[in-house]
């Protein structure tokens, strides 16, 4: 692989979307996160726990099983509220 390749997918790739960022609300959501909640106009803003944002989310899953994105964030968003509230 040339240097020039290397360089082309380093540019492509998005680290950003992946990072923890500290919302209004004190919650801890990644952009890629919030994005697909504004996709389906959650409002997290308005909460006051991961938990009832799952519970936003399972609401809308409740009613359609077939959304991919909704379903991976719910996921990601559980493990991070066990890890972050669970005393070991």
């Amino acid at each position: 692989m040339k240097d020039e390749d290397i360089l082309n997918i380093a540019s492509s790739l998005d680290l950003e979307s992946g990072l923890l960022k500290t919302c209004s609300n004190g919650l801890l959501l990644t952009q890629y996160e919030i994005d697909v909640l504004d996709k389906y106009k959650i409002n997290y803003k308005n909460t006051s726990s991961l938990k009832e944002i799952i519970f936003l989310i399972e609401e809308i899953l409740n009613e359609d099983s077939s959304y991919e994105d909704l379903e991976n964030i719910s996921l990601s968003i559980s493990e991070r509220d066990y890890y972050m509230n669970t005393n070991k």
